[in-house]
């Protein structure tokens, strides 16, 4: 079987990615196709999920939408699988897919060294005023006044999540000769004695970090558990670097903190409200969102635009995984599989071993 898949907010490079992938799957089954690919470049909501008219399945990134309105129109459509190529679930309505029969299956583990470096260099460019110091010398200024950094071997740094992502972080940041703070609700113990990672409560963590970086998924329980009251938490001065969610991050705090020099540095690859802008060019009008406009402007902050998953590594592993995943549903063996997405009660999320 040959699955007829729509693939919504498609990039040039996405296309090129599953292109290739499609034929690495073709030379190892002798010359069997396992998908059919379709590209739009609309994200999917409710008015372009009609283009998913005739296919089996939709393949859908970060910022598609996938409620519970949508999931019931893809529905009924005959849609019977929603590949994610990314690792978080939290915009589609997992309820109703399983209420539905409509599986959905994610790529846990594309490449959390791309993200955990990414976190890193953030980190680095922040603590060392790297933004400032390429701006100045492409002006043929060549002074070093206000560009005075920090070493982060002379640092506390919180690791919030202690997944893949998380470790890796954590075990780049022992690199450098940090103390190295984390919180996971199902820390692996034995992980974090063979590393010299300390593992503490949040609140200690809050109270003890100079530098906090994020590594967490986006659910109920954990949105805006970065806001006022955590921030009142904090060192004055404390950095913070999230490349998980945006929604982890309650953006009117955050400016009010930064405005009050409780937070003294923040890198974001993510942001609460990020739909509208990233992954397109918004440079030919203002910016509609007049808080992160004001987030952009501080000389303080770094913000990528959902870049830290985006190496080569990274868009091999999303195609090659998305296609067995794929292979995985045509075959019946999606059901129980580790990349199935089942609703909160029941959604399998392994620790990471490393």
């Amino acid at each position: 079987m040959v699955v007829k898949v729509a693939v919504f907010s498609y990039k040039q490079y996405d296309e090129v990615s599953f292109r290739q992938a499609e034929t690495r799957w073709r030379e190892k089954h002798n010359g069997t196709p396992l998908m059919d690919f379709t590209f739009f470049s609309e994200r999917l909501n409710l008015q372009t999920a009609s283009k998913a008219t005739g296919f089996d399945a939709v393949c859908i990134f970060v910022n598609d939408n996938g409620s519970a309105q949508v999931v019931e129109k893809l529905h009924g459509l005959g849609i019977k699988l929603i590949l994610l190529r990314c690792a978080g679930f939290n915009n589609v309505d997992l309820e109703t897919c399983k209420r539905l029969g409509v599986v959905v299956m994610r790529v846990p583990r594309y490449s959390p060294h791309a993200v955990a470096e990414h976190a890193i260099t953030l980190m680095l460019a922040l603590t060392r005023n790297l933004h400032k110091s390429y701006f100045r010398v492409k002006n043929y200024d060549f002074r070093l006044n206000g560009l005075l950094g920090f070493d982060i071997a002379a640092k506390t740094v919180g690791v919030i999540g202690c997944g893949a992502i998380g470790k890796i972080s954590a075990q780049i940041l022992k690199g450098f000769g940090a103390r190295v703070l984390a919180y996971d609700p199902f820390m692996d113990a034995k992980w974090a004695s063979s590393v010299g990672v300390i593992s503490v409560p949040l609140q200690q963590l809050f109270q003890e970090s100079d530098i906090i970086t994020i590594h967490i998924p986006l659910s109920p329980e954990t949105k805006y558990l970065i806001n006022a009251n955590s921030l009142s938490q904090m060192k004055n001065g404390v950095m913070i670097v999230n490349t998980s969610r945006g929604g982890l991050i309650k953006a009117k705090d955050m400016v009010a903190a930064i405005l009050s020099g409780k937070v003294g540095f923040l890198g974001i690859d993510v942001y609460e409200n990020e739909t509208p802008f990233f992954f397109e060019d918004c440079s030919g009008s203002p910016l509609s969102d007049p808080l992160f406009a004001q987030l952009l402007a501080f000389p303080n902050v770094i913000c990528t635009a959902h870049q830290a998953f985006f190496t080569e590594q990274a868009m091999d592993a999303i195609s090659n995984t998305t296609l067995n995943n794929a292979h995985a549903f045509v075959t019946g063996k999606a059901e129980g599989h580790p990349n199935q997405v089942l609703p909160p009660k029941t959604v399998r999320v392994p620790r990471a071993k490393l």
